[in-house]
């Protein structure tokens, strides 16, 4: 074994020991925990802001924005979350990729069952939302609404799942996660060449958040591929377009359509990434490279203006604090997935995690710091947001790291 191999393997020792760590903790609480838009869900808050929009998000922010965590003062309960579910079944089942273990992919089973149990009413097809009720700046969603962003991750896992185990039960339950995105409120655009679909299911929302369309163009265009369906795979096509049509002339994205639909005026993180996988694996499962050249310079964008060198992820593109480990996981899934175009992109994902790792996971416990200020740590975790994120992607470190070995020994 030569220095860089030796060098790769004891990184990878270091990745497993964090990733064994945070899932372990994550077992222990059965997956459950608190979540970033979850004040509304106190029995104190909710009478307290009497139907009132503002108020709502008054609160909402407030807790999520606080340096201490609130949530235990305002009996706010720890829960499990359908997104937060969906990524560790992912984990899961990138580990059963790698390691061909039954225990990873009886839990990935287990978690997937409960998605199932748990799953929204009332609306065409499979869908999921958030267990709370949560006011954002476009709109209001109430317990368990189900919103496309959510949906399209759960549906992923449901077609990991289909991919290893060939269960048609999985199959089936992603093909109806594909109706909801489809065939639910609202169309906000539509013409011969793009499509824009609304975040949430409601035909009172106007509000374009990019990455939606994306996000629901690449889920599309994977079930396109598996149902050898020519006319999904065209309406992929027009979401992606719609998204691709919004991107800079310096390669970026807004968060909403148009800019000035919302306050941030600047390109987040990982709603970043999120675009960028999307127009990824939209062109892996048509085999249309109509926007490899968008990616390309939208990827170029990520990696100079939302991460420094050392791989600590910025909030913004001209925003260091607060450093969030959600942009952390990010960066490692987008990079690695680019690294099909050049190693350097899997390098610097290994810095990004590496970079966590040391700055953001609790040394005693294993779990992920929610967020890094720049004169504080918030010293807590959001189940979803600090683990499940955190645990897919070191995953998929480990998934590549074992299908190399298995490449370089054949």
């Amino acid at each position: 074994m030569d220095k860089k191999d030796k060098n790769l393997s004891q990184f990878n020792q270091k990745i497993n020991t964090s990733l064994q760590a945070v899932l372990a903790y994550s077992m222990q609480n059965d997956y459950a925990g608190f979540n970033k838009y979850d004040a509304l869900a106190s029995p104190i808050l909710w009478p307290l802001s009497f139907g009132n929009k503002y108020l709502r998000l008054i609160y909402s922010q407030a807790i999520m924005r606080s340096p201490l965590n609130l949530r235990s003062l305002f009996a706010i309960p720890r829960t499990r979350n359908p997104k937060g579910i969906a990524l560790f079944a992912i984990t899961y089942l990138n580990l059963y990729r790698a390691r061909k273990s039954e225990e990873y992919l009886q839990r990935a089973e287990d978690l997937l069952e409960w998605l199932i149990q748990n799953q929204s009413t009332g609306f065409p097809g499979n869908c999921w939302g958030y267990q709370y009720p949560w006011q954002d700046v476009g709109f209001f969603a109430p317990p368990n609404f189900p919103n496309r962003v959510v949906s399209y991750f759960v549906g992923t896992a449901f077609l990991d799942a289909y991919e290893i185990t060939g269960k048609r039960l999985y199959l089936d339950y992603a093909i109806g996660v594909k109706e909801f995105l489809i065939k639910a409120p609202k169309i906000l655009f539509k013409n011969d060449e793009m499509k824009c679909l609304s975040y949430v299911p409601d035909d009172r929302i106007n509000w374009v958040v990019m990455d939606v369309s994306a996000l629901c163009g690449a889920f599309c265009a994977r079930v396109a591929q598996i149902l050898q369906d020519k006319s999904l795979a065209t309406e992929a096509k027009k979401l992606i377009f719609y998204v691709v049509d919004k991107q800079t002339n310096y390669g970026a994205w807004f968060y909403t359509h148009p800019p000035n639909a919302n306050r941030l005026k600047m390109h987040d993180n990982y709603h970043t990434g999120y675009i960028l996988d999307a127009i990824l694996d939209y062109i892996h499962f048509t085999e249309d490279d109509s926007f490899l050249e968008n990616y390309h310079r939208g990827l170029q964008y990520y990696i100079e203006n939302l991460f420094l060198e050392d791989g600590t992820p910025k909030w913004m593109n001209n925003k260091l604090y607060p450093i969030d480990v959600h942009g952390s996981a990010q960066g490692i899934i987008t990079f690695l997935k680019a690294s099909q175009f050049d190693r350097k992109y899997a390098d610097f994902a290994y810095r990004i995690a590496e970079w966590a790792i040391i700055n953001m996971q609790n040394k005693n416990d294993g779990y992920f710091y929610y967020q890094k200020g720049k004169f504080f740590k918030r010293l807590f975790t959001i189940m979803h947001w600090s683990n499940g994120w955190m645990a897919r992607a070191m995953s998929e470190i480990v998934r590549k790291y074992y299908a190399e070995n298995r490449s370089a020994t054949n």
